[in-house]
């Protein structure tokens, strides 16, 4: 058996070299690039093994190893999990500072591999510089943070054993079902040891999606269900995305007329102004959807979760609607006490639509329930088309800005969001042809997340304008990459909605009964002087973008042509009303209210709240 002697760092790397994947019949690399941020624990092994490999496999260096991590899970989210970048950082503060993002990509199912620095295996120089010492058991390191946000975890303390650990890795990131961030801790001595790799343990490996098809009982199972429906929803999640299944869900509900509602995730499955779609579903969905959900008599979830949001915290759903979840994972297959149907969406619903053709008469909705679904989707573009307008008087609110920023988007364009309330303006209101048009990441809703994810979407697409939409909370909690995007030449156009606060959550405190507090920067502790106005596009102007406040709406539309007409990452700040968000559709959530309290309106609150609890038990 021929052999290479490697260090393991340099076998790391080469392997991840070997590893293709098939894209649309091409094959491309399945690791396009690695962001690393260099320290003591990994930039004489990884770093000297990846600047060997820099011809074939870019290094990126960002300025937050959190940020870099957002970068690269929104890079494999717009390109549906089929390429997969890499993240290293030193033992310590870089490698704990990745744990929220591995928390991300697994919350949102999406791959990512991790690579951080460890303490050293043979502990002779113990404790380290930024060693995590565990008095009761010295066999943990900060790195075992990452436990609990991996798929699949492992500390290489010997250089050998790659060769059993990197194809169990490379297993994760690519399984429609585990796929999720791997991590694997590189103690910072392991990683400069040499091994005699067998060089059959480089040959090139191309990745292929697997597609699994429905277990014939359950599919059997399924055609009976829908059978029996006259009122039917379809609610497309990310899933739809990730199974390239656009064409097959177009297919089956334009034959058989089924209305489609859309979660945060699925958002982009059909065009916004198709037939069938009715807009998105849930606590922040359209007024048409949610009409529907709680009138259906069967609700075909396909690639989702229906997490709380999309499912109004259980309350939403018609209790006395049946449920058939279609997802690759039966993990999420069973929730709600669904009938499952696990199998590929793609191969499920072509197999749903030919079992629905057989007999003397093929199924079809009441024909009353297509017609309502298409006056309730009249009625809710027509509400979209009036709130986004600009109304020309005080503070714009976040649906006039949001319009603003959709009627300057291409046909081919891209938003990107994640936290706050713009995640729910956008939902019930951005109107997108595009698949790829909407990139929220509402798994985890992660702060910061925006612009570094807005940096990682442009470089999967670069030929698409990128809109960030990002609030001045978000904003000032991670906005680094600004300067990272700059010096990589992918270009961002940033929108600041500066309502002095998490205004979003101030509306929440007072729903439940709470006086505005540590929320808005007028309820916060400060000076006498209060807290300083922040000059976002000064800010912005230091990071090496170009930049300029407006003051309404037909500013920001001028603006967004000078932005669209930049080389380089434009940031624009406006000022906006913190307290006016679209009441227009939405449902409720469930935020937990103080069962006892000095406050009536906490109690108002309370008695509010337990109505609506009364709700959701129809549903547990």
């Amino acid at each position: 058996m021929s052999t290479i002697r490697l260090t393991m760092s340099q076998a790391v790397i080469r392997y991840m070299q070997a590893q293709k994947v098939n894209v649309a019949g091409q094959i491309k690399p399945l690791f396009p690039g690695v962001w690393a941020i260099f320290g003591h624990g990994n930039v004489a092994g990884l770093g000297e093994a990846l600047y060997q490999a820099r011809e074939t496999l870019p290094t990126y260096r960002a300025h937050n190893e959190q940020a870099m991590c957002h970068a690269a899970i929104a890079f494999t989210k717009t390109l549906n999990r089929r390429q997969v970048m890499a993240c290293t950082a030193s033992a310590g503060p870089g490698s704990v500072n990745m744990v929220t993002a591995a928390a991300v990509a697994h919350v949102n199912r999406l791959p990512l591999l991790l690579l951080p620095g460890d303490t050293f295996a043979t502990r002779k120089p113990d404790p380290v510089l930024q060693q995590v010492e565990n008095f009761h058991d010295h066999t943990l390191t900060s790195n075992d943070c990452f436990k609990p946000v991996s798929r699949f975890f492992d500390r290489i303390t010997r250089p050998e054993q790659l060769l059993t650990s990197l194809p169990q890795a490379m297993r994760v990131l690519t399984d429609p079902v585990e796929c999720g961030p791997v991590t694997l801790a590189l103690p910072q001595d392991i990683q400069t040891e040499a091994y005699d790799y067998p060089e059959h343990f480089f040959v090139e490996k191309v990745h292929h999606l697997r597609r699994q098809a429905a277990d014939p009982r359950e599919l059997d199972d399924a055609i009976a269900l829908i059978r029996s429906a006259e009122r039917p929803l379809l609610v497309a999640g990310g899933g739809v995305h990730y199974a390239e299944a656009l064409s097959e869900l177009d297919a089956f509900v334009s034959r058989y007329q089924v209305p489609v509602t859309e979660t945060q995730a699925g958002k982009g499955a059909l065009p916004w102004d198709h037939a069938s779609n009715v807009g998105t579903l849930g606590v922040t969905g359209s007024a048409a959807a949610n009409s529907l959900a709680q009138e259906a008599d069967l609700i075909i979830a396909v690639g989702t979760r229906l997490g709380d949001f999309a499912s109004g915290s259980r309350a939403l759903i018609n209790p006395e609607a049946k449920i058939l979840c279609l997802n690759v994972a039966s993990f999420d297959a069973v929730k709600h006490y669904a009938q499952p149907l696990v199998g590929d969406a793609r191969l499920s619903l072509v197999s749903l639509k030919d079992g629905l053709e057989q007999g003397t008469a093929p199924w079809r909705p009441a024909s009353s329930w297509s017609e309502r679904a298409a006056a309730l989707r009249d009625d809710w573009n027509a509400t979209v088309e009036r709130v986004t307008q600009d109304r020309g008087t005080g503070l714009p609110c976040d649906a006039e800005v949001v319009g603003a920023v959709n009627r300057a988007a291409g046909e081919r364009d891209i938003v990107v969001c994640a936290a706050g309330g713009l995640p729910g303006e956008l939902q019930k209101l951005w109107r997108t042809r595009f698949d790829r048009g909407y990139h929220m990441e509402y798994g985890y809703s992660c702060m910061g997340y925006e612009l570094a994810g807005g940096l990682g979407t442009k470089m999967a697409l670069p030929d698409s304008e990128v809109f960030v939409m990002v609030g001045d909370g978000s904003y000032l909690m991670m906005n680094s990459e600004i300067a990272t995007s700059v010096m990589l030449g992918h270009k961002i156009i940033a929108v600041v909605l500066d309502n002095r606060g998490y205004g979003c959550i101030h509306r929440l405190q007072q729903f439940c009964g709470g006086p505005g507090f540590n929320n808005r920067l007028e309820d916060c502790l400060s000076v006498e002087a209060g807290a300083p106005k922040t000059d976002f596009a000064a800010h912005a102007a230091a990071l090496g973008a170009n930049s300029e406040k407006v003051a309404n709406i037909a500013e920001l539309e001028q603006a967004l042509e000078r932005a669209k007409a930049s080389d380089i990452s434009y940031v624009i700040a406006i000022d906006t009303d913190g307290l006016n968000d679209t009441k227009e559709g939405g449902a409720w959530w469930d935020v937990a209210v103080p069962e006892v309290s000095p406050r009536q309106e906490v109690v108002d609150a309370r008695e509010r709240y337990q109505s609506h609890k009364a709700r959701q038990a129809r549903n547990l």
